[in-house]
């Protein structure tokens, strides 16, 4: 079974060997309660992270780091602080169309002043059938742009290295 990893139209803003991240056209948390990116695998399906060999999940652990630090950043340099990033690998929805979750990982941005997703509760995720998402923002174009200036500067670290990562 092949995953498209790009099926929902978002928008790519990084990849690596066997990953993609993107910003979601239809985000779980809206751009001001702190935004969404997930990272899916680009070409082989696997159901969850368990699926993984060593090499892919050091990959995948590098990737959700590096995104992670650069939505914070890039954000606080847009006027959106991010206190907490959550991340979650979920699937539960594709059991609803009678299929396999293909896996994924969000990394949903928690801001102190969050108006929909309140800061300090838990996260909620009704079925998109309900139109809770319906009104979401997703990272602008100029939120891209800075999360992807932060991915740039944070390469260049010791802790991204990816020598650092064998």
């Amino acid at each position: 079974m092949e995953n498209n990893a790009v099926k929902f139209n978002d928008i790519v803003i990084y990849e690596t060997e066997n990953f993609v991240g993107a910003v979601p056209i239809k985000p779980h948390i809206p751009r001001l309660d702190g935004g969404h990116i997930w990272i899916r695998s680009k070409e082989k399906y696997f159901e969850s992270r368990i699926d993984f060999e060593p090499k892919m999940a050091i990959e995948a652990m590098h990737l959700t780091m590096l995104l992670s630090e650069a939505m914070v950043a890039g954000m606080k340099n847009r006027g959106i602080e991010i206190e907490r990033i959550n991340y979650q690998e979920n699937g539960n929805w594709a059991y609803l169309d009678g299929v396999k979750p293909t896996f994924h990982i969000h990394l949903y941005g928690r801001a102190r002043n969050a108006k929909t997703q309140t800061f300090g509760e838990a996260l909620v995720f009704p079925n998109k059938s309900t139109g809770f998402y319906d009104n979401f923002e997703t990272f602008n174009e100029e939120d891209i742009q800075e999360i992807k200036k932060q991915i740039l500067r944070l390469e260049k670290t010791e802790k991204y290295k990816i020598s650092n990562w064998k």
